[in-house]
């Protein structure tokens, strides 16, 4: 009673807050789906081919995905600047933060580029011991490397331009690419079009052409159609020292969170993967499931970090705090119907894909634990990826994230799968009992109102 008197004191126009939320998330959510969407069209196209296939480009992913958590990181800690500017309404710090934020991507990608293309066997090595799944990954593997360093620069641009609330052209130019990547992939993988069946190779070739085309469609938009908001030479080859002393303040924490968080996760994979060609099989699929149930939950929790990032830049702290409240509310509801669909979609997956007996057994108790790990998934991202960055307060977040995944699920899952030799589906169990104990924590750590801070410099 005393909040909802204190949010009619605010004046809130609700209405004006839902349509502009939905504003946000749905094309988040729709970018969100359909980069899980190039994972999914791989995964379902090479489980047509054979479980090597499948486990081999699923575990090359993995390389990948720990790189888009670097950059994800940098992107995320930017934003944490970008949305308090922009609601300051300071365009030149804005083009100054995007040049560091392309600088760095650029970097990055390069480093994982000469590694894949270098030392494709040993990355593999980390996550499997099988001679067949390695010799089919090392195959996808050096074929994507290069699209690498083109998905540092488009990521770090169309992050930037969700922060300022231009998030429809992320929708426009990953959708273009995902119809390209599946019809490619079609084309290369089975040896349509008179082309020979190249397989897993035929993957990697559908991805470089989707990347390609994204960078096409990123550079057109920037030349021909954002005339605000500009990527600058100056900027990304001369560096403000003092706002990149801010930007590495808010980014590092965040990038070493999500490499952490990442590397968990890879860690998890690495278990599994220890375990069995079944047990592999069955958590690629998986991953793809529990991405797709969660596309919705993670484009809140981005809304939530620009929309209360705004909201603080502009000095409204009380209706942050009353905006913050809706987000969580919203976070559940997402969760809950992410958890029915996994529910929902266990049977037709396992009807679907050419797996073995054993690996349809794991699904299915894969797909049950993902059912209630997205819901508590859901509320956990929407705290530490939307409300407690978008007053800065990224520091928490990696404590909480590391401790909970490295000291607790990570530690018992490995104890439980090679010292006690636990069977599959209890040590899955084990490594995704993570986000069950954030809850309570991250709860605590929002009722504090900590991250409740501008981080904007006056003047800049």
């Amino acid at each position: 009673m005393l909040m909802k008197k204190q949010e009619a004191h605010l004046g809130i126009e609700w209405g004006n807050f839902y349509r502009t939320v939905i504003a946000l998330v749905v094309p988040m959510a729709l970018q969100n789906l359909i980069n899980v969407g190039v994972t999914a069209a791989d995964v379902i196209m090479l489980g047509a081919v054979g479980e090597n296939a499948l486990s081999g480009a699923s575990l090359a992913g993995q390389v990948q995905y720990i790189m888009t958590l670097f950059l994800f990181g940098l992107t995320s800690g930017a934003t944490v600047l970008t949305a308090q500017y922009w609601g300051k309404g300071d365009i030149k710090t804005i083009e100054k933060i995007l040049g560091i934020a392309v600088k760095a991507a650029v970097f990055v990608t390069a480093l994982f580029t000469v590694a894949a293309l270098v030392i494709p066997e040993l990355l593999l090595q980390i996550f499997t011991s099988d001679p067949a799944v390695i010799s089919e990954g090392v195959k996808y593997l050096r074929i994507v490397a290069f699209t690498y360093i083109m998905i540092g620069v488009t990521q770090a641009y169309l992050y930037i331009m969700r922060s300022v609330e231009r998030v429809v052209v992320a929708t426009v130019v990953y959708l273009l690419s995902l119809i390209c990547n599946i019809i490619m992939n079609s084309i290369f993988i089975f040896g349509f079009l008179g082309l020979p069946a190249m397989g897993v190779r035929g993957a990697a070739l559908g991805t470089l052409c989707a990347r390609i085309l994204e960078v096409v469609l990123v550079a057109g938009y920037a030349r021909l159609f954002n005339k605000e908001i500009k990527l600058r030479i100056k900027y990304v080859l001369h560096t403000d020292k003092t706002l990149f002393r801010d930007f590495m303040r808010y980014a590092v924490p965040v990038v070493v969170n999500e490499v952490m968080w990442g590397l968990g996760t890879a860690a998890n994979t690495a278990i599994l993967g220890h375990m069995g060609s079944p047990a592999v099989a069955a958590n690629s699929v998986a991953q793809v499931a529990r991405q797709l149930a969660t596309v919705v939950s993670f484009g809140l929790s981005n809304a939530a970090a620009v929309y209360l990032g705004k909201t603080i830049g502009e000095k409204k702290m009380e209706h942050a705090k009353a905006y913050a409240k809706r987000f969580i509310w919203l976070s559940v509801i997402m969760g809950l119907v992410g958890g029915g669909i996994v529910l929902s979609a266990s049977p037709i997956a396992v009807a679907m894909l050419s797996l073995s007996g054993t690996a349809k057994g794991y699904l299915r108790i894969m797909f049950f634990v993902i059912s209630y790990f997205v819901v508590a998934q859901a509320f956990n991202t929407t705290m530490i990826v939307g409300i407690f960055r978008s007053g800065g307060d990224t520091r928490f977040g990696l404590i909480l994230d590391v401790s909970t995944m490295w000291c607790c699920s990570i530690f018992l899952g490995f104890i439980a799968a090679f010292v006690l030799k636990l069977s599959v589906p209890i040590v899955y169990i084990i490594l995704m009992s993570d986000e069950i104990i954030k809850i309570p924590i991250s709860a605590w750590r929002y009722k504090t109102y900590k991250w409740l801070k501008d981080v904007t410099r006056e003047g800049k």
